[in-house]
Formats: C-alpha cells, structure tokens, sequence
C-alpha cells in the first residue's frame, strides 16, 4: 500500500505536477512518433500516402472507441472504490474489465476485416490513395489487442501510481516504432505496410510490459480472481462514454475534414488537413497528459469526500491549463512553417495550404484545454453523463454545424475556421456546466 501514499500528500503544485509531468510526456511522445510516422511516410513514399494514414484514421477511431471508453470510466470506477478502500473488489473489477477489453479486441479486429475494402471503394479515391489505404489498415488491425491493452494500461499504471513507468513504456515504444519506421520504410523498403507494423510493434511494448506489472501482487493495483458485475461494467460505460464519443466523433469529423476538402481542393486538401492534425494533437496532448495525470486524484479525493483538496486539485489546474495555452499557441505561431515544411518542401501544393490552415486552427488551442479538462473532470466525478455531452457538443454538434455553414460561407477558410469556432462554442457550454454543478461536487 505503499505507493497509495501519494494521494495522502498535500495538494500542491509540485505535488500535482509529480503526478501530471509523466503523463503530459508520454501524451506528447506518443503525439510526437506520431508525426514521426507521418514524417517517414510523406518523405520516402510520398504525400499520397500521407492521405491514406488520414483516410484510415476515421476506422482507427471506432477500433479503439470503446477501449478508450473502458480504460477512462473503468479507472474512474476503480479509483473511487480504491479511495473508499474497497481494495480487493476494486482489483476483482480491474481484471474483468481488462479481459472484457481483450474480447472487445478480438471482435473489432473481426469487423474491421470485414469492412476495410467496401469503405475504401465507396469513397472514389485514386487507385494509388486506395491502395495504401488497404495495405495500411489491413497491417495495423493485427495489433489491435495490444493497442487495446496498451490503451488501459497506460491509465491504469497511472492509478497506481507508476506514472513513470507509463513514461518509460510510451517513450521506449516510441523509439521502437521510429526505429522500425526507418528499417521497414527506408532500407527493407516495405512502403506504408511497414510504418502500420511498426506502430503496432511500438504499441505493443505497454501492453507487453503491463501484463508483466499488473502480474505482481506488489502493485497498488494487480490481477486477480475477477468476479463478473454487471453494474461495473455498466459504470465503467457510463463514465467513460464521453472518451468514447470523442474518439468516436473525431472519426467522423475527420472524415468529414476529408470530404469537404476533396470537394474544394482535392487529395492535396486531404495531406493538408494531415500535416495540420499533427500539429495540433501535439498541442493538444498537453492538455491530454495533464488530465489524465489528475483523473486519479479527483476520483480518489471524490471517493473519499475530501473537498477541500478537490477544491485546490481543480483551482490549481485551471491555472496550469491556462499557462499552457499562452504557450502552445504562441509556439504554434511561431513554428508554423518549419514544421509544415518537415512533411511538404515549399514548392508543394500542400505546403501553403497547410500553413494557411495551421495559422488559422492555432486559435483553437485558446479554447481546446479548457474543454478536455472540463470533460475528464466530470469523468473523474463518475458522471459520465455531463462529460458525455460535454464530448459531443463539442466534438460533434458544434463541429458539424459549423463545418456545414463556414464552408459555404468562406470556402476554404471557412474548413479551417470551423475548429476554433466550435471549441469557443464548446467552452461556453462547459463554463456553464463548470458552475452548475460547483456545490454538488464541492470543487
């Protein structure tokens, strides 16, 4: 019970930071090999190929969703009990929930087989974007149990504690996957099959690593006996619902991004929206990081109905979130061309036009960390009800409506404007959900 003691200390900023900093750096590396990934492909093998990464993303997405639902709402659930020292049940849920994340795995990649080429033939893409569509996906969706458990694990060694740990998995991962990029791509020469296959090499050292951790009774949380409830898994969908509508939603957007960007522009538009997403998912991993590294806390003090540090835990991180979106906007500014320029050289179509859109979806970054607090906070809280509409108005609701309208209004500008336009709205909703539901959760 050692390692329990961390959610005992004060709450200060260093003390939230110890738990915050891991996650924030592992986000962010994870959000970096990415681009990784997009570097290797848009350089030996081409723009096109960078499209098909993008076109896949939407499939990826709904793989993954309900993983990501799970390993949130499930974290949220067992970290509560944990605070009301539940221990062993907390740890009989743990494992179920895992075992529940292998089956979903199972039938995901299933499905995922069975859709690939007739979403791909409906979507009148040039035969080379197809086809590195179909190589690409039909690689990845071999790891997709290890992406799953890689998934929960991570969240999970950070409910226990072992935030560094989850570091030192993602950052070694990472290496891994760029390593195998430049073995498979440059010299075996095995195009966008090989970067699929080495990101799912990559994936799978947390997954490997989590199973040899979670194995030993010494962790704060460890396999046991599972024991099947039916409300748990009901409580672990409920709560993290609002993770699972995102990942959901940001699939549909993104495939709405491409539509409407073959219609105005063409494939080029779709390499553009790419190099773009890369950017601001590494800002926005910042945000991520930040707080998935306090969910913990907030369920634990929750759990244990201690407002006065949830009060501290929440006053304290919206000053943090505040700091970092003066400095990813600024640095997004400033860095916009060099890095468009490490996926497009200047003479490509695609590089003015994603330095254009990148300029203009910065603004959304003033908006952006605010909104995925606000959702995983109530997460945290175990209402996944709040979180849940916070995810879709924001991620769907106000991105559809204003990727419907802007468009027509002001053409191509209008497709990058639609982001900050709906994170605004977004940030709206939440401030107002923010102070309604202050004095029933004591924050």
């Amino acid at each position: 019970m050692k390692d329990q003691n961390v959610y005992l200390k004060p709450v200060t900023l260093r003390n939230i930071l110890k738990f915050a900093v891991p996650t924030i750096a592992m986000t962010m590396f994870m959000s970096f090999y990415t681009m990784v990934d997009g570097l290797f492909v848009s350089n030996l093998i081409g723009t096109d190929a960078l499209s098909a990464i993008n076109l896949t993303a939407p499939i990826i997405q709904l793989v993954t969703a309900i993983s990501t639902m799970l390993a949130t709402g499930g974290s949220a659930v067992i970290m509560k009990k944990m605070g009301q020292h539940k221990n062993g049940e907390a740890k009989e849920d743990f494992t179920f929930l895992i075992l529940i994340n292998v089956f979903v795995g199972i039938v995901m990649c299933a499905l995922g087989y069975l859709v690939m080429d007739r979403i791909f033939a409906g979507m009148d893409l040039s035969a080379d974007v197809e086809g590195y569509c179909v190589a690409y996906l039909s690689r990845y969706l071999v790891f997709t149990v290890p992406i799953l458990l890689m998934n929960n694990f991570t969240l999970y060694m950070i409910a226990a504690g072992k935030a560094a740990l989850s570091l030192v998995c993602s950052v070694s991962g990472g290496i891994l996957n760029m390593a195998l990029d430049y073995l498979f791509i440059a010299v075996l020469h095995m195009g966008i099959s090989g970067a699929a296959i080495a990101t799912g090499l990559g994936y799978s050292v947390t997954a490997v690593v989590g199973l040899f951790v979670f194995s030993q009774k010494r962790s704060l949380l460890h396999f046991k006996k599972p024991v099947f409830r039916f409300r748990v898994l009901v409580n672990a969908a409920a709560n993290g619902c609002s993770e699972m509508a995102t990942a959901l939603v940001t699939g549909i957007i993104t495939m709405m991004f491409n539509w409407t960007m073959l219609h105005y522009v063409g494939e080029e538009g779709i390499a553009a929206v790419t190099i773009i997403m890369y950017v601001l998912m590494l800002a926005s991993s910042l945000y991520t990081g930040y707080s998935y590294g306090v969910a913990p806390m907030l369920s634990f003090y929750y759990g244990e109905q201690n407002h006065e540090k949830l009060r501290k835990l929440v006053a304290v991180s919206l000053k943090v979130i505040a700091l970092i979106c003066v400095v990813t906007v600024a640095a997004s500014f400033l860095f916009t061309k060099p890095l468009v320029s490490v996926f497009a050289r200047p003479d490509n179509p695609v590089y003015d036009l994603a330095v254009t859109g990148n300029r203009i979806c910065t603004i959304a970054l003033f908006f952006i960390g605010f909104n995925i607090f606000a959702s995983g906070m109530f997460t945290a809280l175990s209402n996944g009800v709040v979180s849940a509409v916070l995810a879709f108005s924001r991620s769907f609701v106000f991105m559809l409506i204003m990727m419907i309208v802007l468009p027509l209004l002001l053409g191509v500008n209008g497709i990058w404007l639609a982001m900050p336009a709906a994170e605004l709205m977004a940030l709206i909703l939440s401030a107002f959900m923010f102070a309604k539901y202050r004095k029933r959760y004591g924050y």
